[in-house]
């Protein structure tokens, strides 16, 4: 039986793929200033492994792997920085005017993502995790839905995502909305996802719709509410380097240029009231965005004085792969550099 719809995000007839395997990997998308981003970041507050695709692009290029060998090999040394790193500025510069050039640069990095995805997902698995959310900025126009038992879609109206990009990035609404012309209309992606997640409200409204999501079409009934450490996932297996040690696997924040990507690099405000939490644990009160927390309790007279409750744990690593980056280092797509068009 179907579950029933939430308001505002709502499940949609949906086009099932069993994946071979015993766990169910869930894809995540959405436009620029949808908030798919702090989605993944509260999704990871229920314990379950968000994986990037975006950082498993970077992961495959980074200095000393056979990705970054072939990429030179393909383009030259001057896609290179003064330290030996891909320049993804002017890679850009290579591939994108030249669609030959850019399918070059696909042929060559799509096959070692595909397989660095399937090396997380094995590990992911082995650590006995039932769910995993694979988010990728274009998954339906990267045809992958097929992949996944279902599709999550974080939308907004027009108006509030460019104002959200316009506030985040310091940008114009009229680049704002060129960038969002480019991908996929709203419509569309709606029709094909199999669960809307409407994202027109505050923080607190997005958790609550996020708690839904997660016990109501995820199943995970018995996620904490709070991050858990002992429950983090493994680390990503790395392919060996050359003359360098492969890159750390910490926690990721796929920032894609887009709005959930400080919510990952500064830790999440604490959840509101209402989100299941240890009996012995203190709910701290909801604070609305942007506010100062309140001030803690006085302490109280006498030889006793009242404890004060400790901040929550910060948010969990993501499912294997590198720390946060800045949107001037994105991708679009796997393995798609850009110089700023934003996908979230």
């Amino acid at each position: 039986m179907a579950p029933p719809s939430p308001p505002g995000g709502r499940r949609q007839k949906g086009r099932h793929h069993p994946m071979p395997r015993s766990m169910e990997v869930y894809g995540l998308t959405g436009g620029i200033g949808s908030g798919k981003s702090t989605v993944a970041a509260l999704l990871q507050d229920y314990g379950i492994p968000v994986v990037s695709a975006d950082e498993l692009s970077r992961i495959v290029v980074a200095p000393g792997t056979e990705g970054l060998d072939r990429v030179v090999e393909a383009f030259g040394p001057g896609v290179l920085d003064d330290e030996g790193r891909l320049d993804r500025a002017k890679l850009a510069a290579e591939v994108f005017a030249d669609p030959e050039r850019r399918r070059k640069l696909e042929s060559i990095l799509h096959p070692l993502i595909r397989d660095r995805y399937e090396q997380v997902l094995d590990a992911l698995e082995k650590a006995g995790h039932p769910v995993v959310v694979y988010e990728v900025p274009l998954l339906f126009e990267k045809g992958l839905q097929g992949d996944m038992k279902g599709v999550i879609l974080v939308t907004a109206s027009d108006d509030l995502r460019v104002r959200r990009v316009m506030e985040r990035d310091g940008t114009t609404e009229a680049h704002v909305r060129a960038r969002m012309a480019a991908q996929m209309p709203e419509a569309e992606k709606r029709a094909r996802a199999d669960y809307v997640v409407e994202n027109d409200g505050d923080l607190d409204d997005l958790r609550r719709e996020v708690q839904f999501l997660v016990s109501r079409y995820l199943r995970v009934d018995d996620a904490p509410a709070r991050p858990v450490l002992e429950r983090s996932a493994p680390a990503l297996p790395t392919s060996p380097a050359k003359g360098s040690p492969p890159p750390p696997t910490s926690a990721s924040g796929s920032d894609d240029g887009q709005d959930g990507a400080r919510a990952r690099t500064t830790p999440l405000p604490p959840p509101a009231a209402k989100v299941e939490r240890p009996p012995s644990t203190p709910s701290p009160p909801s604070t609305p965005v942007g506010a100062r927390p309140p001030p803690p309790p006085p302490a109280a007279k006498g030889p006793e004085r009242q404890p004060r409750v400790p901040p929550p744990p910060p948010d969990p690593p993501r499912a294997g792969v590198p720390g946060h980056l800045p949107e001037s280092e994105r991708m679009t797509e796997p393995g798609i550099p850009v110089r700023d068009e934003g996908d979230t």
